[in-house]
């Protein structure tokens, strides 16, 4: 970054500050940015900061369930999967329109008008990398796209939290991390080093930019499915590092960490205090809707004296979810639903599906484990097409359908 870039941005962020919380430009940076202050986050004006919202999941790290598929599961399966069906160029041009019009300033609008305070931004290292990654192989415009989000939150006053939800060499082993089937990040020094220059340069780029709340280092560490006694105490460390590179380029921002096996255990952090200005984040789905269920994060939050948030609930009944936002806010632990948007339901505002997607399902589910059987299995190409650029259409605000009782069952007003 130049020095006249780094002077544009900070005084374009000391703007911003002006706008978004109402004090004069003189006082924002770093005045201006959210704190950890014991158990609670703090505003620039000293307030409290109760955490209420949602998640962008599948917009820059689609998942299959969300397009109504269960085999061809992660991004880099339905990139392949959508490559087989209608060829290279016709997926790139896909992924262009959806990008496009997945997320945009009526969405942004929308989610702030329904009383929420803070968006979670979930995105997949790729998007900062020359890796081919949903139509882009170099130029990737990871930048640009949280830009765009950043520039509607300070218009509507929300906060935004970055969540690398796809790290280098996968950091889950399952697919929502996007990678190979392990959570080869914790063995190697080359993704190790890839993970932390791409934090430090997101750092360095947003450093003076108070919309964004903080940075959470990777989504659901270490899935149930690998030996915790070896891959668990990998973690601190590693944030350690992390957190390190961030520091070196930017003091303002929260750092949020999360425990492994889903973002669900603590006990293996034993140094939290290594960083002033550092939370933890769970996760939540099913089972009983009660401060027991949640006991676990709580004692871990009173242990440490910092602040526990809820980064990912839902998937549930609306009277399950309205029970959960009472649990979670008598016991001072903030929440983002996931997710914002998909198909059919259980979200905040649900894509209709287009006619004949069920022709993309069919196809996404057949064995395509030979050419032979990716020939057999492909539908007629125009209709496959067809059915491709209308979801990229189906996908905009004013195509979908908000699922108000969902909403309401979020207690966010």
């Amino acid at each position: 970054m130049t020095d006249i870039h780094r002077f544009t941005r900070a005084a374009a962020a000391v703007l911003a500050a002006a706008l978004l919380f109402g004090c004069k430009p003189e006082a924002a940076a770093p005045e201006g940015f959210v704190k950890v202050q014991g158990t609670d986050l703090v505003k620039p004006d000293g307030t409290k900061l109760f955490i209420k919202g949602t998640n962008l999941g599948n917009w820059l790290n689609p998942e299959g369930y969300m397009f109504g598929f269960e085999k061809t599961n992660s991004a880099g399966f339905i990139d392949l999967c959508f490559r087989e069906l209608v060829g290279p160029d016709a997926a790139a041009d896909f992924w262009k329109a959806f990008k496009d019009n997945y997320i945009t300033r009526d969405d942004i609008h929308f989610i702030a008008s329904q009383g929420a305070n803070t968006i979670r931004l979930p995105f997949n290292y790729r998007l900062f990398t020359d890796e081919d990654y949903m139509g882009l192989s170099s130029d990737q415009d990871g930048f640009k796209r949280i830009d765009d989000v950043v520039g509607w939150c300070r218009e509507e006053g929300l906060y935004l939290i970055l969540d690398m939800h796809d790290a280098p060499g996968g950091q889950t082993g399952d697919n929502i991390d996007d990678g190979y089937g392990y959570p080869w990040l914790f063995e190697s020094e080359r993704s190790q080093a890839l993970f932390c220059d791409i934090w430090q340069r997101i750092a360095e780029y947003y450093a003076d930019e108070p919309v964004i709340l903080g940075y959470e280092l990777i989504n659901e560490p270490i899935a149930t499915y690998f030996d915790d006694k070896y891959f668990n105490p990998m973690l601190e460390p590693l944030y350690k590092k992390a957190v390190a590179a961030i520091r070196e380029v930017d003091r303002n921002h929260v750092i949020l960490l999360g425990g492994p096996q889903w973002n669900s255990r603590f006990d293996n952090f034993t140094d939290w205090k290594f960083d002033d200005n550092i939370m933890f984040t769970c996760h939540r789905y099913g089972g009983p809707a009660t401060k027991d269920a949640i006991y676990h994060f709580i004692d871990f939050r009173d242990r440490s004296g910092l602040p526990m948030y809820m980064g990912e609930i839902g998937h549930n009944t609306d009277e399950w979810q309205e029970d959960f936002c009472r649990v979670m806010q008598e016991n001072n632990i903030g929440y983002t639903f996931w997710p914002y948007k998909k198909v059919d339901n259980s979200c905040w505002n649900a894509i209709q599906r287009p006619a004949n997607w069920e022709v993309v399902v069919n196809f996404s589910e057949a064995d395509r484990s030979t050419f032979a059987a990716i020939r057999e299995a492909r539908p007629d190409q125009g209709v496959a097409l067809k059915a491709l650029q209308d979801f990229a259409e189906a996908c905009r605000f004013g195509n979908c359908v908000p699922q108000d009782s969902y909403i309401g069952s979020l207690l966010l007003r």
